[in-house]
């Protein structure tokens, strides 16, 4: 199994450093990770270091509650994919899935996907504050609105990924889309564990540590 070829290599806290950046795409160079996945302030600097790699960037929208507008999330993500992303990585409004208000967050995901074309769209469902049921109907509107992934996490809610919610929004997308595990994700065996139970992408910032 090459994990390297799994794995969003990821740096998104409030303190990132230009430095850091440098050295993350550095990394995934080297490594051959399949992405950055950076704030957006930074996906211009982050395309930069990459150039004449393979390594893809992705930005984080709605980062990291989910609960601006759609126009702007909307905005973001248009910005992003000008700046060089190719892939965006957007939080639903979560308080809104919990309200029932389904058709916002389906329209939400739409016009997302509409503004970025045939780039890579990832839902983050951000599993820890949903019941299975709120987990099965986030998925279920992801694929509606023609999402290409569904994410478990942010990694900044009060919990990761499980393996019990990969299965299960594994059960619910199928073929129709993929699912990223994020959030926790630190060694080899849990990240193996992911890949089996039907990740096709693993969100980490402890790629390195997986991959050695």
């Amino acid at each position: 199994m090459e994990l390297n070829k799994y794995i969003d290599h990821t740096i998104l806290k409030a303190t990132v450093s230009q430095k850091d950046i440098e050295k993350l795409c550095a990394e995934a160079a080297e490594h051959k990770f399949y992405s950055v996945c950076v704030n957006g302030c930074y996906v211009k600097d982050a395309k930069k270091y990459l150039e004449g790699t393979d390594v893809k960037v992705a930005a984080v929208v709605g980062f990291p509650l989910g609960a601006m507008t759609t126009a702007t999330k909307v905005f973001e993500a248009k910005e992003a994919i000008e700046n060089g992303a190719s892939e965006i990585d957007m939080v639903i409004n979560v308080a809104k899935l919990q309200d029932g208000e389904y058709g916002y967050v389906e329209e939400e995901i739409c016009q997302i996907k509409e503004a970025i074309g045939k780039n890579v769209l990832k839902v983050i469902i951000e599993t820890c504050y949903l019941s299975d049921e709120e987990k099965v109907k986030a998925c279920e509107l992801s694929l509606k609105a023609k999402a290409d992934f569904v994410k478990t996490s942010t990694g900044f809610g009060t919990g990761g990924a499980t393996f019990e919610d990969v299965k299960l929004m594994k059960s619910v997308v199928g073929n129709n889309a993929k699912v990223k595990a994020s959030g926790g994700v630190k060694d080899k065996e849990t990240a193996e564990k992911y890949v089996e139970l039907g990740a096709e992408r693993l969100g980490t910032s402890s790629g390195i540590e997986i991959i050695k």
